[in-house]
């Protein structure tokens, strides 16, 4: 009983595989296909319409209660500050914003910049350690200048 309901099965689904295999060799199924396509397609089109709609009013409905709350309490609309947020991101990147060349420009000026300040320092250590040893006998010298210069009375 079991091979029998089993066969049925089997049976009904493979019948199903070759009537679709000689309607394709037939070449009348292309024009119901195509006809079906088109109006599959057109129902998307139509649903997303509606979601789109439904979407639509739904933020229409939100933004009257938000104005309700900004004139029950005095606040003031935001849009400079969402119109920034919505640049960055307008060109659909996920990541960070491009930099202008104007900015790019800027940087690499900074960087040689920085270059010249070390530059200015002693290429080895050892220079710099004999230079920093110079130091205290330098402002000794100094100090005693000033304490000749001065008068005590």
């Amino acid at each position: 009983m079991a091979a029998f309901i089993a066969k049925q099965v089997v049976g009904d689904k493979l019948s199903s595989v070759k009537g679709a295999i000689g309607k394709d060799e037939e070449g009348g199924g292309n024009e119901k296909d195509d006809e079906e396509a088109r109006e599959i397609e057109e129902a998307r089109r139509e649903m997303e319409d509606k979601r789109k709609e439904k979407h639509r009013k739904m933020e229409e409905e939100r933004e009257t209660m938000r104005q309700g709350i900004r004139d029950k309490y005095g606040l003031k609309k935001k849009e400079e500050a969402q119109e920034e947020e919505i640049d960055p991101m307008g060109d659909g990147r996920i990541g960070r914003k491009k930099k202008t060349p104007a900015e790019l420009a800027a940087e690499a000026n900074k960087e040689e910049s920085d270059d010249e300040e070390f530059a200015k320092f002693p290429p080895n250590l050892s220079e710099l350690s004999s230079k920093v040893s110079e130091i205290p006998a330098k402002m000794a010298q100094g100090v005693g200048e000033i304490t000749q210069k001065c008068v005590m009375q």
